[in-house]
């Protein structure tokens, strides 16, 4: 069975959609375009001057009053989590989001509309490799004003179960659960919102859902109604006669699932998670969510992930045999013991190179460096990194015995964590950009005990020379 791709994917081409916003009661064209590699999800505003664009991202959300809405430089986007929701269940990574009002249509208040869109767009698979957030430990936020919850636990996939209790005898209590994001589209895209009636009253009372009529959300009647209630619904929705169905929904809607509403909650709960940023690995639970405890969790997400993606250590064998041994090493630098601070390189290739250094109790450099606690100088880690780099920079000449390299510039350097004897570092270098002319730019990376020690941005350029014991 073929490993499925983790390549990222963007759509086919620009598809445009209209309609009018469930609370703005603006008409709106919206338009889902390609995006390129690592461009993640955004909303360009192309009927404010400058077309200014703002990214789907847990840190905009500014209110969470009837859906998730996000604000950059007094930009606004109303209602997002239905369009995002749609792009993660159908597994898109970049795309752009153009809109010519503050909020997205709501057609009949699912995500079935913007499926369907993307899908006549065509999904098209783009080179690189998708980053992707693998739960390991469990993750929690709890709204202690309401009693919501969410919850995140290790999981082979991205799996949610939504648990909600409304409280009341027309609803009650209802579960939805998505095993796979594959079944998105079949299961829990067509869940449409839904409101209260006393939630209506409220809501029309401070001239919000303008845009809503009984085909774009289900209402629930948890009360009885009065004849001047019915009176003020039939005219905000222009309808000549309303009823109360058997099964306590205003009008004549039926259910496209007997627990829809879990089911919509569910769909709110992957667009809003959406604006973590990365695609999630790992299993959701969320008892009571709704947008304010599912944007607090995001936000919670993306700062846990923002700080293992600059703390994240590669995982190696390093027992494994090595790409290049010390003399392969010595044979293409021409540092020597006690300089030479790279033992082997277990990977190497045009863009990166990985190299492993024991520190032990015999290294020179501890004599005078802290003898009572020994201490590896921040200085020779920056070194070693170099060296690392050099194989990588020196690998581009066929007779790297002949070259030397030297230092052109070294910036953003941060020493982390302590560097002691017993400690195996594990160097990782990146080229920042192509070779060119011997030049060499990298991002350069020192781990230990799974943790990042020192990291620095380094720049240097090899210098052929006769002179090779230097």
């Amino acid at each position: 069975m073929s490993k499925p791709s983790n390549k990222q994917r963007t759509i086919g081409k620009k598809v445009t959609l209209q309609g009018v916003g469930l609370h703005t009661g603006e008409n709106v064209t919206m338009s889902f375009l390609p995006a390129d590699e690592n461009h993640g999800f955004a909303f360009q505003r192309i009927d404010l001057e400058g077309e200014p664009i703002i990214e789907a991202d847990a840190n905009y959300v500014v209110n969470t009053q009837r859906g998730t809405n996000l604000e950059k430089n007094g930009v606004k986007i109303h209602t997002s989590e239905h369009v995002l929701a749609a792009l993660v269940g159908l597994d898109i990574d970049n795309v752009l989001i153009e809109l010519d009002a503050p909020e997205p249509p709501i057609m009949d208040g699912s995500s079935k509309f913007f499926v369907k869109a993307l899908e006549e767009a065509g999904i098209v698979e783009q080179e690189e490799e998708r980053e992707e957030y693998i739960v390991k430990d469990v993750i929690s936020y709890k709204d202690e004003a309401t009693g919501s919850e969410i919850t995140i636990i290790p999981s082979d996939e991205y799996q949610i179960t939504t648990m909600v209790d409304f409280g009341t005898k027309v609803l009650g209590t209802q579960n939805a659960t998505l095993e796979k994001m594959s079944d998105f589209k079949e299961e829990i895209a067509d869940s449409r919102t839904f409101s209260f009636l006393h939630e209506l009253e409220m809501l029309l009372e401070n001239g919000l859902i303008k845009g809503g009529d009984l085909n774009n959300a289900i209402v629930y009647v948890d009360k009885e109604i009065s004849e001047s209630t019915m009176k003020k619904l039939e005219k905000a929705f222009g309808k000549e006669k309303l009823s109360v169905k058997p099964n306590g929904i205003l009008d004549n809607l039926t259910l496209h699932h007997p627990n829809e509403a879990a089911r919509h909650k569910l769909l709110d709960v992957i667009g809003d998670l959406a604006l973590a940023g990365t695609r999630i690995r790992g299993k959701v639970i969320a008892n009571k969510p709704g947008h304010f405890v599912n944007t607090q969790f995001a936000k919670k997400l993306s700062k846990i992930i923002k700080i293992e993606k600059r703390n994240k250590v590669p995982s190696y064998d390093l027992n494994q045999e090595p790409l290049m041994d010390v003399n392969e090493i010595m044979a293409r630098l021409p540092h020597r013991p006690p300089f030479l601070l790279v033992d082997k390189i277990l990977e190497l290739s045009d863009s990166h190179v990985v190299g492993v250094k024991n520190v032990t109790m015999n290294e020179p450099f501890f004599v005078g460096h802290f003898p009572g606690a020994p201490v590896m100088p921040g200085v020779l880690q920056v070194e070693a990194m170099a060296q690392t780099g050099g194989i990588l920079v020196l690998s581009t000449v066929p007779d790297p015995e002949n070259y030397l390299t030297f230092f052109m510039k070294i910036d953003k350097v941060k020493f982390k964590q302590q560097v002691v004897p017993g400690d195996t570092l594990i160097f990782k270098c990146d080229l920042i950009s192509p070779i060119r002319r011997g030049i060499c730019h990298m991002q350069a990376y020192a781990y230990a005990n799974g943790k990042l020690v020192s990291e620095a941005e380094l720049m240097a350029q090899i210098v052929k020379t006769k002179n090779t014991d230097s």
